[in-house]
């Protein structure tokens, strides 16, 4: 078992980037002073969230309690291994999204620029309150707060499709809210308590194999909709009407990625292996991660609009992670936990391009990319390593996950799941290298000299991209990820506890 001490840092990880939204609204006038204090808020909470890494990695957890929420219940935070490895990769890519937005905004001189960061500063808070909540009750209300903060960079275009993006977003989050709501009031009643408890802590209870199914399609509708789940995931091709850095927001950094997150909270933190595994429930997970995984890169081959394949490229990588997590082996849970770190980077360079391009050649369709790679070859050599990492070829960061989940499918004995992560391999290839051809082997629509988007886009392109190649190359790199995904898979299965 971890020391767990009282300590505020988790508390200012949450608070640092809503402290600057007044800032941020204050200097409207002052562009250049109101993106001062967006980067400075990414910086400071990027480093909050760093100090609490070497804790963890000597097996101690940072906790503080607020104030009462409900009978025996508070709000309160914890930095376990979860909520920091989680926390470290949303707040390290919002440093990069930041940059990067100030070269969107401005390449397309975006109306109501302060209203979009001050909502992005509070998207951040709320994902990391997210990833630091103790118990089930905070996880919702940071939860819900994230699904409202989103709402204003949905709309943010206000086109009659942008309003109608954003309705079917409230429509499918809330309704999820209101459902998760119900199976936290029924847990509670079940168990007693919300915490967080590595191996589930539900396990032990005693209650109907029917009540407990139930209450488990219940979480799994709550936080389904977020991971895109099928069929819950047609609001993410929808909300790709947002600007792209909100796209990147949605498919990186919080909206999605706190979706699968709350499916490993779940998963091994509410109802544990055992109580998955007595009733079949892992097994049905599986059914329905597998079926989008297949799905949803069926659908992406015949997508044109460029951020709409990408999209439904995330919602089967979304379901890979949740694969690695039903099969509940320590290198499939391992490999599912990766896979949110390694698709993040990939994901995030991808739709960074997809601005780039939109911003600088005004083109949103695969059809029309012929050449741009001649022109625009720094942002499209990123897009190709994406690409590669992606289809989970070597050295990009996409082959350890990936190559993980296929160890985890075969030491789990699941030949199905195996065959799944082998022909989504070729299906992400057969949908994202006939862009790299096009981009670079067919002759452009409009000839003339290479030239780039602004730097402010440029180079958070070129990092996210040497990034997703380091941690191919090293994937404990700096922040651990890899220790930290197996110490969290060996707490959830038996080898101890967090």
């Amino acid at each position: 078992m971890p020391e767990v001490f009282t300590s505020h840092v988790p508390l200012y990880a949450v608070a640092v980037s809503l402290v600057a939204v007044p800032f941020i609204l204050g200097t409207s006038r002052w562009p250049n002073l109101r993106e001062f204090w967006t980067i400075a808020a990414s910086l400071v909470k990027f480093g909050c969230v760093l100090s609490l890494l070497p804790e963890v990695l000597a097996n101690r957890v940072a906790h503080i309690e607020l104030f009462p929420i409900a009978p025996g219940v508070s709000l309160a935070l914890k930095a376990d291994h979860l909520g920091v490895f989680f926390a470290l990769i949303a707040s390290g890519l919002w440093i990069f999204t930041s940059f990067y937005s100030i070269g969107y905004v401005r390449g397309l001189d975006e109306h109501k620029q302060t209203r979009y960061f001050a909502s992005f500063a509070v998207c951040l808070s709320a994902t990391i309150g997210i990833a630091f909540a103790a118990n089930l009750l905070t996880f919702l209300i940071f939860y819900e707060i994230l699904t409202i903060a989103t709402y204003p960079l949905v709309i943010h275009k206000e086109t009659p499709a942008a309003i109608s993006a954003g309705r079917k977003y409230l429509l499918y989050t809330l309704s999820a809210g209101v459902l998760m709501l119900g199976a936290v009031a029924w847990t509670y009643q079940l168990a007693g308590s919300l915490d967080f408890i590595a191996g589930g802590l539900l396990d032990g209870v005693t209650a109907p194999q029917t009540t407990i199914a139930t209450l488990f399609f219940l979480f799994l509708c709550g936080v389904g909709v977020k991971a895109a789940i099928m069929p819950l995931h047609s609001w993410l091709p929808t909300a790709m009407a947002a600007p792209t850095p909100v796209s990147a927001l949605l498919h990186a950094v919080a909206v999605v990625k706190s979706g699968v997150f709350g499916v490993v909270r779940v998963v091994g933190f509410v109802f544990g292996p055992s109580v998955m595994m007595s009733i079949g429930l892992n097994d049905i997970l599986m059914f329905f991660a597998g079926a989008t995984i297949i799905l949803a890169s069926l659908l992406a081959l015949r997508e044109d609009n460029l951020k709409r394949r990408l999209a439904y490229s995330t919602i089967g990588h979304l379901s890979y992670i949740v694969l690695g997590v039903a099969m509940l082996s320590p290198a499939s849970f391992a490999g599912g936990l990766m896979h949110i770190a390694t698709h993040a980077t990939m994901k995030i360079t991808l739709f960074f391009c997809a601005g780039a391009i939109y911003v600088h050649a005004h083109k949103e369709n695969v059809s029309d990319l012929d050449g741009i790679g001649r022109i625009m070859p720094w942002t499209m050599g990123a897009f190709t390593l994406g690409a590669v990492g992606l289809a989970g070829i070597p050295p990009i960061n996409g082959f350890s996950s990936k190559w993980l989940l296929g160890v985890g499918a075969w030491e789990s004995e699941s030949i199905v799941s195996l065959i799944i992560l082998l022909v989504s391999g070729l299906l992400n290839a057969a949908y994202l290298f006939p862009i790299v051809h096009r981009a670079f082997f067919r002759a452009p629509t409009n000839s003339g000299p290479p030239r780039e988007a602004s730097m402010l886009m440029v180079v958070p392109i070129v990092s996210t991209a040497c990034v997703s190649v380091l941690f191919g190359l090293w994937p404990n790199l700096f922040f651990h990820f890899y220790d930290l995904s197996s110490s969290i898979a060996a707490s959830i299965l038996g080898s101890g506890g967090q």
